[in-house]
C-alpha cells in the first residue's frame, strides 16, 4: 500500500468546557435503568455524545454548534408514566446546556438541534444544576413522582429556578437576586431536593431554600492568601453524602464546611493555582480536583483516633498540558471513573476506585466521523471544518521528482467559505470530483466543480439544490460511485434522494432535478421500553453499494434500500402520485418518482436482517473485483416497456449479483450480511468474533472508516482504522483454519449476533473502565510517605500466587502485554503473519497493523489511471494531526 502521510490539513481542535454524565451512579435507579451517556461540549458550540459501555468509550454523536462555548451540562430523565393498558411509558432523558447566554437551551437528543429556549429577566447563565430525584424513603405512599427543576446561576448575581414538567421549559420564579459588581454567581448546586447552595465571586457562599425562596445561611471563605486578590472567587461547590458543602475557589484551596452548622470545618490546599472544577466520589469518601495548573489531585477521607474525620490529599499529577475546565464523575461496581477535559482539547479518564493501580485513558480530540473525503479518480482529497471546506490535489508518484520541493505532494485549488448559521455537519463528493455536496443542520448545498484553462485550481459553480432538501439541512451527505445521485439524511433521519444530470441545454454544466425522493424506514417492533427512543432512531451511517443500485443506512440496526430499474427511455422526473389517500402510500413501489428508467423502493428482505449484538459504527459494501458492474446499464431494464396504459412501467427486479455489507459493530465485532437475501453470509458464519486476531480484539479506539483494496487477481483486503491505528484484514480468505471452527459454542452464539461470553472476554474487559492496569514492575518496590513534616520510607510487601492461582497469572501477563510499548507491539505483529500460499503461491498475510501513526483524521483512496486494471498497488492518504500530548497510555 502506498502512503501519503499529510500533516498539512490545519484542522483545529476545540477546547473542552462542560462535562456531564446521565446519572452518577447506579443506585437507586428507575425501572428500567436509563443507559448511561457522556455529554461533552466544546468551546467551538458542539457538543459529543459518548457511550462508555463496559469502557469501549464509543462516541455516538456530534451535535454541530454555532461557534459559541457550551459552559455547562446537565441531564435529567421525566417521571415514568402509566398507559391506558397499565403499561409503563418510560421517561425520557434529556440534555440541558448554556453557554454564557442570558437563556438555558434543551437540546433534542434525536436531531442533535436545539428543541426549546427559556429566557427571562436575568443576566448570562453561568452555572446550572439539576434537582436530584426522589429515592427510597423520600418518596411516600401514593405520591406521584413529579419532573425535576433546573436552577441556574447567573452573571447579575441571580439566582433562577426552571420547570421541566410536560416535556417543557419554563421559568418559575426568581430564588435570589445578589447586588454588587462582583455578585456573579459562579457555581451552584443541589444539596438535597429542597436546598441549593451557590457560590459567588465576592468570596461568599450562600444557602437557599426553594420551597419559600429564603436565605438560610451566607459563608465567607475569609482573608485571601497573600499577593492574591481580596475577593476569592468560588469556582465551584458539592454537597457530599452526608450533606457537608466542599467548595473548591481562585486561591487553589478545597474547603469543607459541616452541612448542619454550615461552619468552616477544614481547609486543604490543593493547587498551585485556581482550583476550577470538583467532583465526590459515590461513598462521598474520595475527592478529585481540577485545576489551572492542568493537575489532577486526589482527596480521601480518614477517621482520626478521637473519631474525628478529616481530609488529605492523597497525590496529584499532571494530566493535561493547559487548565482544567470541566471533570465528570461516574462510579459503581463496573465502571469508576473520572472524565476531565481543559484547553488541550483531549478528554482525559482517570480512574477513581482503582487510582494508581490503573493507567490513565486519552479519549480522541477528533470526531468518529471523519471530516475527510477524496475523489479517488480526481486526485482531491477534500477536508472541512467549522464553515470552510479545503480542497488540495495530490501528486501522482511518478510525478513528485519533476515538481519543485514545495510543491512535490499536494496543491490546494479550491476554497469554499459558506455563509450559514450553523458549521458544517457532513460533506460528500463524486469518485470523479465533478460534484461536491455541504450540509450544515439548516442547510444542504451543492457545487460543480471543473477544471481552470488557465491555472491549476478548480472553478466552483453553486448548483441549484430543490427546496425541500436545501431548506431542511442534512446530518450526513453521500453522492453514489456514479456521481448520479445524492443521499441525504436530515436532522429529523430522514432520507431524502436527488437525481444529478446534465444540463439539456449546456452539457458540460450540471443540474439537480426537482423532484425530492422521501425514503420511508422499515420500523422494527420494539422489544422493551427506552428512555432514548429517538436517539436510537438517529441515522448514523449512509452509504451506496458500488454499482449505485443500493442504499444502506444504520441506526443500531443495518437497513438498506434498492434502487430499481424501469423505463428503457431516457424519461423525464415525474412526480409521485398525489391521489392516494392512504398514509401507507409512500411504501408503493408505483409512488415512487422515476429518474431517467431508475426509481427508489424498500428491500423486501429487509425485515429479515438479523439482530446484532451492537449499534454499527462503519457499513461498507464488499466490491466486486471484476471492472464491469452489474446494474452499469444507464436505462435500467430493457425488458420493461411503457405502453399506452401503464406510461411508467415499474420493474419488480431486484439489482442482479451478490452484494455484500460488511459491518462493524461499536463491540469491534465484524458481520457479512447478504442484503438482499436478509442473512448473514457463509464467510460471515465462518470468520465469527471469535477467529478475529487477538490484536485486533485488544484494541481499545474505536474503529473511524474502512478502505477496501480489491484487485482482479483476487485480492480482497479491507483497511480499517481508528485515532491512533492502521489495520488490515484480509476477507478473501478465513482469519482461522476450518477445522478450528467446527462445533463452537461461541460461533454459534456469534452468528446469531449475540454476545460473545467467554473467558478471555471478561478478562479484556475487566477494569474500571479507564486505562489497564499498572503492570508490577511499574509499581516499585517503596513509596515515601511524608507525616508532620518527618518523611518516612515504607516498604511494598508483594502477594505471592499460589501456582494454581491461573487467572490471577493470566491477567499479571495480560497486564505486561497491555503496557508493552510501540516498538514491541510492532514486533508483535510476527504473530499476524503466518505464511498462506495463495493461488499463485506466494506467501500472504491474514491482518497486518500499525500503531506508528500521529492521531488519525482520516484515511482516503486514491486512484491512479496509469495502473491498468486496477491491479496495482491501493494508494491512500492518511491525514494526521500533530499529537498535543507527546504520550497518552492507552
Amino acid at each position: 500500500m502506498d502512503v501519503h502521510r499529510s500533516r498539512f490539513v490545519p484542522y483545529p481542535t476545540s477546547p473542552v468546557t462542560s462535562l456531564a454524565f446521565s446519572r452518577a451512579s447506579d443506585s437507586h435507579l428507575p425501572s428500567p435503568p436509563p443507559p448511561l451517556k457522556l455529554a461533552l461540549g466544546r468551546a467551538n458550540g458542539s457538543i459529543e455524545i459518548w457511550d462508555p459501555a463496559k469502557g469501549l468509550w464509543n462516541q455516538e454523536a456530534i451535535f454541530p454548534g454555532d461557534g459559541k462555548s457550551v459552559d455547562g451540562l446537565v441531564w435529567t430523565q421525566d417521571p415514568n408514566e402509566k398507559d391506558a393498558n397499565g403499561g409503563v411509558i418510560v421517561g425520557q432523558l434529556r440534555l440541558f446546556g448554556i453557554g454564557s447566554r442570558p437563556e438555558v437551551v434543551e437540546w433534542d437528543l434525536g436531531s442533535g438541534g436545539v428543541k426549546r429556549r427559556s429566557t427571562g429577566n436575568f443576566g448570562d447563565v453561568w452555572c446550572i444544576a439539576a434537582q436530584p430525584r426522589r429515592v427510597g424513603g423520600q418518596k411516600k405512599e401514593g405520591e406521584e413522582e413529579r419532573a425535576v427543576d433546573l436552577v441556574a446561576g447567573c452573571s447579575d448575581g441571580s439566582v433562577v429556578v426552571l420547570g421541566t414538567a410536560d416535556e417543557d421549559l419554563t421559568f418559575k420564579r426568581f430564588l435570589a437576586r445578589v447586588g454588587g459588581k462582583k455578585a456573579r454567581c459562579m457555581s451552584i448546586v443541589w444539596k438535597n431536593r429542597d436546598i441549593v447552595v451557590a457560590g459567588f465571586a465576592d468570596s461568599m457562599i450562600r444557602v437557599y431554600d426553594t420551597r419559600n425562596a429564603q436565605l438560610v445561611r451566607s459563608m465567607s471563605l475569609g482573608a485571601g492568601i497573600s499577593k492574591a486578590p481580596k475577593d476569592a472567587m468560588v469556582w465551584q461547590v458539592r454537597a457530599l453524602l452526608n450533606g457537608d458543602i466542599v467548595s473548591a475557589d481562585s486561591n487553589g484551596e478545597i474547603k469543607i464546611w459541616d452541612g448542619k452548622t454550615y461552619s468552616l470545618a477544614q481547609t486543604v490546599t490543593a493547587h498551585d493555582a485556581d482550583c476550577l472544577d470538583l467532583i465526590v466520589s459515590n461513598d462521598g469518601k474520595t475527592m478529585l480536583s481540577g485545576g489551572l495548573d492542568g493537575k489532577v489531585a486526589m482527596y480521601r477521607q480518614s477517621i482520626q483516633g478521637n473519631g474525628r474525620k478529616s481530609w488529605a490529599k492523597s497525590q496529584h499529577r499532571r494530566t493535561h498540558t493547559g487548565e482544567v475546565k470541566a471533570m465528570a464523575s461516574f462510579d459503581s461496581k463496573l465502571l469508576s471513573i473520572v472524565v476531565s477535559g481543559g484547553t488541550d482539547a483531549t478528554p482525559m479518564v482517570t480512574p477513581l476506585r482503582e487510582y494508581g493501580k490503573e493507567n490513565l485513558r486519552g479519549l480522541s480530540s477528533l470526531p468518529s466521523h471523519a471530516p475527510v473525503v477524496s475523489a479517488p479518480k480526481a486526485r482531491l482529497l477534500v477536508c472541512w471544518w467549522g464553515k470552510e471546506i479545503s480542497v488540495w490535489r495530490i501528486s501522482r508518484q511518478n510525478a513528485l521528482e519533476a515538481l519543485p520541493e514545495q510543491q512535490r505532494s499536494r496543491r490546494l485549488v479550491a476554497k469554499i467559505s459558506l455563509d450559514t448559521r450553523d458549521n458544517l455537519t457532513d460533506v460528500a463528493i463524486s469518485p470523479e470530483g465533478r460534484v461536491l455536496g455541504a450540509a450544515t443542520h439548516s442547510e444542504v448545498k451543492a457545487f460543480q466543480l471543473r477544471k481552470r484553462l488557465d491555472s491549476d485550481g478548480l472553478a466552483v459553480r453553486k448548483l441549484t439544490v430543490p427546496e425541500d432538501m436545501a431548506d431542511s439541512g442534512a446530518r450526513r451527505l453521500q453522492i453514489s460511485p456514479d456521481g448520479l445521485w445524492l443521499a441525504a439524511v436530515t436532522p429529523e433521519s430522514e432520507i431524502q434522494v436527488v437525481r444529478i444530470t446534465n444540463d439539456a441545454d449546456n452539457p458540460k454544466q450540471l443540474t439537480i432535478l426537482d423532484n425530492v425522493v422521501e425514503l420511508d424506514r422499515q420500523r422494527r417492533r420494539q422489544t422493551k421500553p427506552s428512555a432514548t427512543k429517538t436517539y436510537e432512531r438517529t441515522i448514523n451511517t449512509l452509504t451506496f453499494n458500488p454499482d449505485s443500485s443500493i442504499i444502506a443506512i444504520s441506526t443500531q440496526q443495518p437497513q438498506p434500500w434498492t434502487s430499481r430499474p424501469t423505463t428503457p427511455t431516457r424519461t423525464p422526473s415525474i412526480a409521485a402520485s398525489s391521489n392516494s389517500d392512504s398514509s401507507d402510500s409512500d411504501d408503493d413501489d408505483e409512488s415512487s418518482p422515476i429518474f431517467h428508467g431508475q426509481h427508489w423502493a424498500p428491500n423486501p428482505s429487509g425485515h429479515l436482517l438479523p439482530k446484532l449484538d451492537s449499534g454499527p459504527l462503519i457499513l461498507t459494501f464488499r466490491p466486486e473485483p471484476r471492472a464491469s458492474l452489474t446494474n452499469g446499464t444507464v436505462n435500467g431494464n430493457p425488458g420493461v416497456h411503457s405502453t399506452r396504459n401503464n406510461p411508467h412501467a415499474h420493474s419488480h427486479e431486484l439489482p442482479r449479483g451478490p452484494h455484500r455489507l460488511l459491518v462493524l459493530t461499536s463491540a469491534h465485532k465484524i458481520y457479512e450480511l447478504d442484503i438482499l437475501a436478509g442473512k448473514f453470509t457463509d464467510w460471515s458464519r465462518r470468520n465469527t468474533a471469535s477467529t478475529l486476531p487477538e490484536e485486533f480484539t485488544k484494541i481499545r479506539e474505536r474503529a473511524m472508516g474502512a478502505v477496501w483494496d480489491v484487485n482482479a487477481t483476487g485480492r480482497e483486503r479491507v483497511w480499517l482504522y481508528g485515532s491512533t491505528w492502521v489495520f488490515m484484514l484480509d476477507v478473501g480468505r478465513d482469519f482461522a483454519p476450518l477445522a478450528s471452527l467446527d462445533g463452537g459454542k461461541k460461533r454459534r452464539a456469534s452468528e446469531l449476533g449475540g454476545e460473545e461470553d467467554s473467558a478471555e472476554t471478561r478478562k479484556r474487559l475487566k477494569g474500571s473502565g479507564a486505562g489497564s492496569r499498572v503492570a508490577a514492575w511499574q509499581v516499585g518496590d517503596s513509596i515515601t510517605r511524608t507525616s508532620k513534616g518527618e518523611t518516612q520510607t515504607v516498604e511494598l510487601v508483594r502477594r505471592v500466587k499460589s501456582e494454581d492461582d491461573e487467572d490471577a497469572v493470566m491477567d499479571d501477563e495480560e497486564d505486561e502485554d497491555e503496557v508493552e510499548g510501540e516498538q514491541l507491539r510492532v514486533s508483535r505483529l510476527a504473530n499476524g503473519e503466518t505464511e498462506a500460499k495463495s493461488e499463485e503461491g506466494s506467501a500472504a498475510k491474514r491482518w497486518w497493523s500499525t500503531f506508528k501513526y500521529r492521531p488519525i483524521l482520516g484515511m482516503v483512496p486514491l486512484e491512479d489511471e496509469g495502473r491498468s486494471g486496477g491491479e496495482g498497488m491501493l494508494e491512500v492518504v492518511i491525514v494526521e494531526r500533530i499529537a498535543q500530548r507527546d504520550e497518552v497510555k492507552r
